[in-house]
């Protein structure tokens, strides 16, 4: 049973994320050859302060 998590930082509409969600289980399914109900996908949301790239916070980008 494939399991996803997706790291980002936190901000998107409930609609933003239920679509990354259905189109993330999508492409594991026709990838894999699984059926949608073996995929979990799991979104993990940071604060923008507790996250950088490249030494810069995000809240500061």
């Amino acid at each position: 049973m494939p399991e996803v998590l997706v790291h980002m930082v936190e901000g998107r509409t409930p609609e933003q994320k239920k679509m990354l969600l259905q189109k993330t289980t999508q492409a594991v399914v026709e990838s894999l050859g699984v059926r949608p109900e073996q995929v979990t996908v799991q979104i993990v949301e940071a604060k923008a302060d507790s996250k950088a790239k490249g030494g810069v916070l995000f809240s500061e980008r």
